[in-house]
């Protein structure tokens, strides 16, 4: 009984991770009505970058922090305008065509110039262990659990209570209606892609220090989330919460 209270432990701070991406999936659903199957590689790409700034000498903060600035220009700003304004006219499919060719491309393109080897990468938290009631609990999945449900609740508060967030809601709701509005939609749905590249920077944080970091990292992690983006439902940002805890126990 110990050891399944132990693997159900450990399974939800995994899925607390899997909740992080299928955020993302749904948030980019939300605002340009597709699917990234890319997103896995979102996570993978902020690893290997903060991994190169650790290794420049930057602090751990200081990395992420880095990481996040980098990623929101790459993963936010240069996806948006590359992939899917220019397809954005022709429909769902040549975008979801399109994010397909990019995970592709990026997990070849890691593993051609950095390594196909796996990288060590460095934990926020202490290797510590806890034992309650006979069930050994590490310091690892504590900390992963209650950042990533902090991240998810964090993020529907800003969605449900500034201006802001009820304005990337309402172009997500219907675009036209918003525009006539005085909401300025582009960057409403820029804003949301800089979500999903900050969420996709803190997913890899919390994941790449057990799952090492790999070029093909991101397969695994974005299925998963894309399956618990499934389970809650694309429309229903709670949902990627209940769907990633669901998939990760």
């Amino acid at each position: 009984m110990t050891d399944f209270f132990q693997l159900f432990f450990s399974g939800l701070a995994t899925g607390g991770i899997y909740a992080l991406a299928a955020l993302g999936f749904t948030l980019l659903w939300q605002a340009a009505g597709t699917i990234n199957f890319a997103q896995g590689e979102f996570v993978m790409l902020p690893a290997f970058m903060m991994l190169a700034f650790i290794n420049m000498g930057a602090p751990f903060l200081v990395s992420f922090l880095l990481t996040c600035i980098v990623a929101t220009a790459v993963l936010g700003w240069a996806f948006k305008r590359g992939i899917v304004d220019p397809l954005f006219k022709f429909g769902m499919m040549p975008i979801v065509v399109a994010t397909i060719g990019l995970s592709i491309a990026l997990r070849n393109g890691m593993r051609a110039g950095y390594s196909a080897e796996a990288h060590p990468f460095p934990s926020l938290f202490a290797d510590q262990l806890f034992n309650i009631a006979g069930v050994t609990i590490t310091l690892a999945d504590v900390g992963t659990l209650v950042l990533a449900l902090l991240l998810v609740f964090a993020t529907q508060a800003f969605l449900q209570k500034t201006i802001t967030g009820r304005a990337m809601q309402a172009v997500a709701q219907n675009t036209e209606s918003a525009s006539v509005l005085g909401i300025n939609v582009p960057r409403m749905i820029f804003y949301t892609f800089a979500i999903n590249a900050v969420l996709a920077c803190a997913a890899a944080v919390l994941v790449t220090p057990t799952y090492l970091a790999k070029f093909d990292m991101g397969e695994s992690l974005g299925n998963k989330a894309f399956f618990a983006a499934i389970i809650g439902g694309f429309n229903n940002s709670r949902g990627a919460l209940l769907g990633g805890l669901i998939v990760g126990v």
